[in-house]
């Protein structure tokens, strides 16, 4: 006997409610794993590059009581401290491991960028990437060797940066770096706009944005739009990078690193 109060049996349609029948095919995630360093904020930005059918897998790099210095930069990127990481990525199949730190990833120069890939290889990464590595390959997929630099850096860093760049014959026009020590991902998009501007030049191909602690998905569009070449940042080319190794397309709109790759461009 029903008593008063109870719902009617059906299938919830009438009240505009639609169930799923429990034999619905299961979407099929592909799963492509991050290392970030241990003060990384900006895991949503991510996601934002990121395809639906594709998960993303985020461990952290082991803290380090440094600020934001060449001495960080160096921690991040030894062998002990990334191969252990990697390897704590490998339980969920990952198609491909993303090395998400620019400052991580060129502070030894190109030789210390390759040192890092081959470690995370040899810990098993099915296939890896580092943000620095994706920064080259962006540029060339580009064709731009000539390119305008902002970092959150102080200038030790940044004159690493600018030194692997010219390792790779990419010519800097310019470079600015906000002098940070920390809390990058604080840095609003004002801030970025600004000395993007600032430091644009003519001659300059393309302008790219370091660190992948900067916030910079809704902005890269609207400054290509503004200065008329590419703009280009470290949380974009890793994520174009990794998904690329991974036979998948990261997604956005009206950004030309992502539209350069994409099929409709083929």
């Amino acid at each position: 006997m029903r008593t008063e109060g109870n719902h009617t049996s059906g299938t919830g349609a009438e009240h505009g409610v639609v169930e799923l029948a429990a034999t619905t095919r299961t979407p099929w995630q592909s799963g492509v794993g991050v290392i970030a360093p241990y003060d990384f904020a900006l895991d949503r930005e991510l996601w934002r590059w990121t395809p639906d059918d594709v998960s993303l897998h985020v461990t952290r790099l082991p803290y380090v009581h440094v600020p934001v210095t060449v001495d960080q930069a160096a921690a991040l990127s030894r062998e002990e401290n990334v191969d252990p990481a990697v390897r704590a990525l490998l339980a969920p199949e990952p198609l491909a491991i993303g090395y998400a730190c620019a400052s991580g990833s060129f502070v030894h120069g190109a030789e210390g960028q390759r040192r890092l890939h081959r470690t995370m290889v040899d810990a098993g990464a099915p296939a890896a990437v580092t943000t620095s590595g994706a920064l080259i390959q962006a540029l060339d997929a580009l064709g731009a060797d000539r390119i305008a630099v902002v970092t959150p850096y102080v200038d030790s860093v940044t004159d690493r940066l600018l030194a692997y760049l010219a390792e790779h014959s990419v010519g800097v026009t310019s470079s600015v770096g906000l002098g940070l020590l920390s809390h990058i991902w604080k840095v609003t998009y004002e801030e970025v706009s600004r000395a993007v501007h600032a430091v644009d030049r003519p001659d300059a191909q393309a302008v790219f944005i370091s660190c992948t602690n900067v916030l910079t998905y809704d902005i890269i569009a609207p400054l290509e739009r503004e200065l008329g070449k590419p703009v280009i940042a470290a949380n974009q080319v890793t994520m174009w990078a990794v998904m690329k190794a991974a036979n998948r397309q990261a997604v956005a709109r009206g950004q030309s690193l992502i539209d350069v790759a994409a099929p409709s461009a083929a």
